[in-house]
């Protein structure tokens, strides 16, 4: 069995998306893929996990990835409780894999009478807010419930899948779990999305590097610095209001100067570091806009995926400033089995 699950942009709203204003967001075309097949390692019932990208092979019983729920679980209530980080809930990137598993296992009662492999591989840069982690969960649980002929729920799907992510982000706000399940464009506000027509363009996206803090920690940051209250938040829903308009349009103008916008913002709430926010300047020297997509950075000097608006010459900047250009296009297919 073969799953993929795309990964996701968040255009406009990331952070403001938190505290009850829109986000607008769309799937694109990178993607996570998971193989499900009879276990090789013999007659037992074992699970063997295996990250292609990482080289990573690691097998156990079901018992045994009980236990680690367990654990896991209890990691998460002490996050809560403010005596562990985000960070500190998961040991490893494949342990996110192994609680998907079970959850889906014991959630939908399925019974594991043999061995199964699992492989995965993936072309999302990880931890840059390309939804890389959502994208993973999601083609792991696709495949898994189709293996076993489970009836395809999306809102079982989209339950499972959030309470992954919460061990990696924190509170995630959802965004990237409805993107990579559902595909296409959405206008995502309280819990909630509204389909909007996928944008025609061919995205630049400029890779800065993995930041230092994850998501959940920039997002505990911007919380402890900006608070709830702000007017803010406001202003980020203004800017993504005129960003659908534009899109709808197809006025690029006015898209570069509402990422512009947006970019301002988002230095105002601390999450540009200093040297991709002077990037971002080069950018707009050369008649361009750009913009952090994702969480950004509260520590360090890289802040995961940037976009670029306009038609700039960007190959001597990245090469100055150590960077590398993705191109992707917009994904109007979610989760699925191929």
């Amino acid at each position: 069995m073969k799953a993929i699950a795309p990964g996701k942009l968040i255009l406009s709203g990331e952070h403001a998306v938190v505290y009850g204003r829109p986000a607008l967001a769309m799937a694109i075309d990178r993607s996570a893929v998971a193989e499900i097949e009879t276990g090789t390692d013999g007659g037992d019932a074992r699970v063997c996990f295996q990250l292609g990208d990482f080289q990573v092979r690691e097998s156990y019983t079901v018992m045994a990835l009980r236990d680690f729920q367990r654990r896991i679980r209890r990691n998460y209530e002490l996050f809560l409780e403010g005596r562990l980080t985000i960070r500190q809930v998961l040991r490893k990137p494949i342990e996110l894999i192994q609680y998907a598993f079970i959850i889906l296992l014991d959630g939908l009662h399925l019974k594991l009478s043999h061995g199964l492999d699992i492989r995965l591989r993936s072309n999302i840069p990880m931890g840059c807010g390309l939804g890389s982690s959502a994208a993973t969960i999601l083609s792991v649980l696709r495949g898994i419930g189709h293996y076993f002929r489970v009836e395809f729920r999306p809102d079982w799907y989209y339950e499972y899948s959030l309470e992954v992510e919460r061990l990696q982000h924190g509170h995630p706000s959802g965004v990237d779990t409805y993107m990579s399940l559902h595909g296409g464009c959405a206008r995502f506000q309280a819990g909630r999305a509204e389909r909007r027509p996928l944008p025609r363009l061919t995205l630049t996206l400029v890779q800065t590097g993995t930041p230092e803090c994850s998501t959940g920690e920039c997002v505990a940051e911007v919380r402890r610095r900006v608070g709830e209250s702000s007017g803010i938040w406001d202003d980020f829903g203004a800017v993504t209001a005129r960003m659908e308009t534009a899109l709808d349009r197809n006025d690029f103008e006015a898209l570069r100067g509402v990422v512009r916008e947006n970019h301002v913002l988002l230095r105002r709430i601390g999450v540009v570091p200093d040297r991709v926010h002077s990037f971002v300047e080069a950018v707009e020297r050369r008649g361009g806009a750009a913009k952090v997509c994702g969480a950004g950075a509260v520590a360090g000097d890289r802040a995961g995926i940037v976009w670029v608006v306009g038609d700039v010459p960007l190959a001597d900047l990245c090469q100055t400033f150590g960077y590398s250009l993705i191109t992707a296009r917009g994904e109007p297919l979610g989760a699925r089995i191929v």
